[in-house]
């Protein structure tokens, strides 16, 4: 079998040439010669670092392979021009490179890198695409390099779906595994903490479960094929996978087809809280190259692995309710919910709405007035019917907000005097706050 090492020392023999990295004395570069290495590294197991680094060996250029969205996947760039592709704002914060800005198939309108030419070649397989090939030349880029870098974009597409393939069974697998596991019917803790070691995954302490969904397209947007959003959640986990691998490998996720799953250390939760907001801000990025708005929820922390189905519940829990009144591209712990965490519990969302208008009467509308009236009488909540005190919360005259009090009486009831009134209506505004979104 032909071994990675003797085919880059091919490559490297071919095409490295003795003044141009590739190029040949009489200045035409053999791009079938470079596919043709190129090919052979992949038949030979080679990864997308071997493939860069051939690349970029032959061709002298700096070189990157991406996500669709522009996370990096491989690279065989040096530090000097890192710094220079930051100082041009070609990276967000979370260190993704801004593909959408660079144009198709090369160049950028007066190239964003000062001295430098930045070149991006799509990569796709049959109706689908895998991400971009980038290089970055000093100088100026001669034709025959960018002849050369689209026939090495086929190979690199044939690496990625050939990974694409096998991870597919593998992240298959694993998820059906953790899937038996939130289902209580993985085994015994020792047996489930044995068998995910398989997988490089650790759940040897306690943990907790991070539910995450893309959110729903807004009602303005035409709505997306299944193709498209079967792409989009592909995307999506994919994304979770990496991010998660960069701070451990050994943090289980998994894609659940509708919704990607994490299973987080737990044994400091304020370690935890930042490791949930690391990861979800690192996923969200800037929102560019295609990335998709989601919402995220997160359970109690579990002791057990026997634990994690009520984690992974709770998640799940926490996800639905925090987009409900806290709206989309939001993370809500489940320890968070207070009241909203028992109105969601109830599945009749017609039995809490006929709940608030039962108590609230016309309070319940939607009217401007009632809308109003609700904000002032949840001021009055907080306040204890403290009316001064109300008052110069709204920035209202003392003798406006009593004759509001008074409305309010009228139309509920001693409000301000009955605890028990008291209590249902300030259940039937937080049910409202639910079924409402």
């Amino acid at each position: 079998m032909v071994s990675i090492a003797n085919v880059q020392a091919e490559v490297g023999q071919e095409l490295i040439g003795t003044a141009g990295g590739g190029i040949a004395d009489d200045g035409v570069m053999d791009t079938d010669e470079l596919a043709e290495a190129l090919a052979q590294l992949v038949l030979a197991g080679a990864d997308l670092a071997d493939l860069v680094a051939a690349i970029g060996d032959a061709l002298d250029v700096h070189v990157a392979v991406t996500t669709t969205d522009g996370r990096e996947r491989a690279a065989r760039i040096d530090e000097a021009m890192r710094e220079r592709i930051t100082a041009a704002g070609l990276t967000d914060e979370t260190g993704r490179l801004r593909v959408e800005w660079l144009g198709d198939r090369g160049g950028h309108e007066g190239q964003p890198v000062p001295g430098a030419h930045v070149h991006r070649e799509p990569l796709a397989a049959p109706n689908q695409a895998l991400g971009h090939l980038v290089a970055i030349a000093e100088g100026d880029m001669v034709p025959q390099q960018v002849v050369a870098l689209q026939r090495a974009a086929t190979a690199v597409s044939l690496s990625i779906t050939r990974e694409q393939a096998v991870s597919a069974v593998e992240n298959k697998y694993r998820g059906d595994f953790l899937r038996d596991v939130f289902l209580g019917r993985a085994g015994s803790d020792e047996f489930v903490r044995e068998h995910v070691v398989g997988f490089g995954w650790d759940l040897s302490g306690p943990t907790v479960v991070l539910v995450a969904q893309i959110d729903p397209q807004p009602s303005y947007q035409p709505p997306a094929s299944v193709e498209d959003r079967r792409h989009w959640q592909e995307r999506f986990a994919n994304a979770w996978r990496q991010v998660a691998a960069a701070v451990d490998r050994a943090i289980p996720i998994a894609d659940f087809g509708s919704e990607v799953v994490a299973v987080l250390p737990a044994e400091d939760l304020e370690a935890t809280a930042a490791l949930v907001r690391r990861l979800v801000v690192a996923v969200a990025g800037d929102k560019g190259g295609g990335r998709r708005p989601f919402t995220a929820g997160v359970g109690r922390a579990a002791s057990s692995p026997s634990g994690l189905p009520d984690s992974y519940t709770q998640a799940r829990r926490a996800l639905e309710v925090g987009r409900r009144f806290r709206g989309s591209s939001t993370t809500t712990w489940f320890d968070d919910l207070g009241l909203h965490r028992l109105i969601a519990m109830v599945p009749d969302t017609e039995e809490l709405r006929a709940f608030a208008h039962d108590v609230l009467g016309e309070l319940a509308g939607s009217t401007d007035e009632a809308i109003t009236l609700r904000e002032t009488l949840q001021v009055l909540l907080n306040t204890n019917f403290n009316v001064a005190e109300a008052a110069r919360t709204q920035f209202f005259h003392y003798n406006t907000m009593r004759y509001r009090v008074g409305k309010l009486e009228r139309m509920l009831g001693p409000v301000a005097s009955d605890q028990n009134l008291r209590l249902d209506v300030a259940v039937a505004l937080k049910v409202l706050e639910v079924v409402s979104r």
